[in-house]
């Protein structure tokens, strides 16, 4: 299996990381390869090319019987073909498994030499793994291969029931601050709801445009109210979840969140966008609330709501957590991935 280093922040490392928990690699003889991990190009550079060298080696001697390609877009794509294409030259079965938000506009933007890489790896892997059906009706319009299966990122839910939602009028959001995240919108909605929620407070976790984003809370008025926490995982993370009283993630482009997936199994009402897999794990009016990307105007009366009605946001975030429970624990995602592992020859699990 080859991806992120496990203490790499983004989504590759989340759900490899729960598959660590959950015992996936207790129960397969799965050697790890980390292709990449946090730094500057120089790091990056010498940690791929050390991890192209441990293949070649694990290749040459044997001891690779099936390799599973956790990838994202561009730079993400780019540094796994390599891997990709000597394991298909040696007859090896492989697993491409697309996490990536934006891979469609990754491969719109390509020239025709990269899209014809694309589907090359997309039509030649032995298995495509995608994170919902959207995606699968996507891959299969690029792709000519039949075996592409969407199978859910998976949650580890912690024992006994979940909390209620906070009483606190705390809005979290996780990951990466940014315009595609919706960030910016996020922002404004609080600036247009402050004076009706009092003590309103909007906690903000994760890397990217952290100084961008101070600088605009203060130009909103909102720098009492907005607390960037930086990257947030753990333990820290469960107690962000815990003083919520609800979750936002108004991305313009997903795959399937991990935050959202773990705030659900908080207890957490959620209000997103319907991009990417989030349909398929949040139904308007449900678990939370759907707006539409850039939809200012709604993300702030979707938030107002929870805000305001404390029993509203308790059931909403009840409803999230049963989501969780029958659809997207690690009890049914990952015996998933070993049946997938089963029909490749590694039906021997340890």
């Amino acid at each position: 299996m080859i991806g992120t280093r496990f203490d790499t922040m983004g989504g590759i490392s989340s759900v490899v990381n729960v598959y660590r928990a959950a015992g996936l690699f207790d129960r397969y003889p799965i050697r790890y390869v980390a292709t990449h991990a946090d730094g500057g190009a120089a790091t990056k550079a010498l940690i791929a090319l050390r991890a192209l060298a441990t293949f070649m080696w694990l290749l040459a001697t044997g001891q690779v019987g099936l390799l599973h390609i956790h990838v994202s877009s561009r730079a993400s794509f780019w540094r796994k073909l390599p891997f990709f294409l000597l394991a298909h030259a040696t007859g090896r079965p492989t697993i491409v498994h697309i996490h990536s938000g934006a891979f469609h506009t990754f491969y719109d933007g390509c020239g025709k030499l990269g899209k014809g890489l694309i589907r090359y790896v997309l039509d030649h892997a032995t298995r495509v793994v995608v994170l919902s059906q959207t995606w699968k009706r996507w891959v299969e319009s690029v792709s000519s291969n039949r075996h592409v299966t969407a199978i859910y990122n998976p949650v580890l839910l912690a024992a006994g029931a979940p909390a209620t939602p906070a009483a606190q009028p705390t809005v979290l959001v996780l990951g990466r601050i940014g315009k595609n995240k919706g960030s910016y919108d996020l922002l404004d909605a609080a600036r247009r709801i402050h004076d009706d929620i009092p003590g309103l407070s909007l906690q903000m976790g994760g890397d990217g445009e952290l100084e961008q984003m101070r600088a605009a809370a203060a130009g909103a008025h909102l720098a009492d109210c907005v607390q960037l926490l930086g990257w947030v995982s753990g333990d820290a993370k469960q107690q962000a979840m815990g003083r919520a009283r609800v979750y936002a993630l108004p991305s313009y482009n997903e795959g399937l969140p991990m935050s959202v997936l773990e705030a659900m199994a908080a207890g957490l009402p959620v209000v997103t966008t319907p991009v990417g897999g989030i349909p398929e794990a949040v139904t308007d009016g449900v678990e939370g609330y759907l707006i539409t990307p850039g939809d200012v105007d709604a993300l702030a009366d979707r938030l107002k709501r929870l805000l305001q009605d404390g029993a509203l946001a308790a059931q909403m975030g009840q409803a999230a957590r049963r989501k969780i429970e029958h659809t997207f624990s690690t009890d049914v995602i990952l015996p998933r991935i070993g049946a997938l592992y089963g029909e490749l020859g590694m039906g021997g699990a340890r």
